[in-house]
């Protein structure tokens, strides 16, 4: 049993289909950050923080801390900038990996999560969705987002939180309003990401998503056989998501040739049946990096002992939670929403990120007191 799950960099193993040489990326990146003209759109507390980011990629003397470094995937999102954006989009990186270890928050999340829909036409077993008393309609927790309240988002995070994640508990793709949604987010971010288990692909979704301002598109899919796929993603099929996402590689190919896109085939792992290398077999020609992240046993935490953990949980200074209802919360282990901090028809992102009650949380986290909050007193994620 895994006595702890750190959630940031949580890949347990990923492959990207081109490589690259650090020390060339290195140089890359410090002649774009010395340009004044790439960094002429940020302010001075972003110029501050670019300088940290400087000292960490450029100095090599060992400093105590937490350390930005360059993951593979990191590399290849700076890779489809361009050199104007570079400046931000690290600034940005720093805070959303650096300011969790630090403790430190300012005045938006580094990272937040929409949540399009709740409802899922999957019962994954890994899933929290796999919990009758949260699937049905009749408990009030499945639904899907009014295109209104996106739009609400969108407008109160552009230029103030670049990384943005379309999923959560449900499938992004079943939200009825998702093409609507995807056309408002193109420009407006320097990451966006949305997971699917692309069951629900077709020609004009796969038209939709790349006309979009979606920067990564993770298909979720944890193995390279039928038997163990349909053993894990209950309700799927491999045969048919593997024809999906063949058809979203050709569409792309063909019709977007200059797209700039990062397709990901990501699996959790769960048993030593799922091999990375089967995986990169399988999916590696279809998709630009394949991947296995960490499993956490969250589908039952409301049932699990408590698990003695004190260290405080990252994710409340790196990300915000935002249900279809528009009702915001700290993360989405608690996917039955105890520690809801509010509503985003009542107040902003900003302030809500701010509040008293998320203040309180880190506090209590802080203290070595998150065995006094439910379900954090459960929880084993740091």
């Amino acid at each position: 049993m895994k006595q702890v799950y750190k959630k940031f960099n949580s890949f347990v193993g990923i492959r990207v289909k081109k490589k690259y040489i650090l020390k060339d990326q290195l140089s890359d990146l410090k002649r774009c950050i010395e340009d004044k003209n790439n960094s002429s759109n940020l302010n001075k507390d972003q110029l501050k923080i670019l300088s940290f980011v400087k000292e960490d990629l450029f100095n090599p003397v060992i400093k105590k801390g937490p350390r930005f470094k360059l993951t593979p995937n990191v590399v290849k999102e700076i890779q489809t900038l361009e050199d104007f954006n570079i400046p931000k989009y690290l600034v940005h990186r720093y805070r959303y990996e650096i300011y969790p270890q630090l403790k430190i928050f300012d005045d938006f999340p580094p990272y937040l999560q929409i949540e399009p829909t709740s409802i899922c036409n999957y019962r994954c077993v890994f899933c929290y969705q796999t919990d009758n008393e949260f699937n049905k309609r009749s408990k009030g927790f499945m639904g899907h987002m009014k295109l209104e309240t996106f739009k609400i988002l969108v407008d109160q995070a552009e230029g103030n939180v670049e990384f943005i994640s379309l999923a959560s508990r449900g499938e992004p793709l079943a939200c009825p309003d998702i093409k609507e949604m995807l056309a408002y987010t193109k420009g407006k971010f320097l990451n966006l990401k949305i997971n699917t288990n692309a069951s629900l692909m077709d020609d004009e979704m796969s038209h939709a998503i790349l006309q979009s301002g979606v920067k990564t598109l993770v298909f979720s899919a944890d193995a390279a056989s039928e038997t163990l796929y349909s053993k894990l993603r209950v309700n799927g099929q491999l045969k048919k998501i593997l024809l999906n996402i063949k058809r979203f590689q050709e569409i792309r190919v063909k019709n977007y040739p200059n797209s700039k896109i990062i397709t990901r085939v990501s699996g959790v792992k769960v048993n030593d049946k799922q091999d990375l290398n089967d995986m990169e077999k399988f999916w590696g020609s279809l998709v630009d990096q394949v991947a296995f992240v960490d499993y956490v046993p969250w589908e039952n935490i409301y049932k699990s002992n408590p698990s003695k953990v004190i260290i405080p949980c990252s994710d409340l200074w790196r990300r915000m939670f935002v249900w279809w209802d528009g009702k915001v919360n700290p993360c989405d282990v608690d996917y039955k929403s105890n520690l809801a901090v509010g509503h985003i028809s009542d107040n902003n992102i900003s302030k809500l990120w701010k509040s008293d009650d998320y203040r309180m949380l880190r506090k209590k986290h802080e203290s070595k007191m998150r065995n006094n909050v439910s379900p954090c007193d459960k929880c084993i994620v740091i």
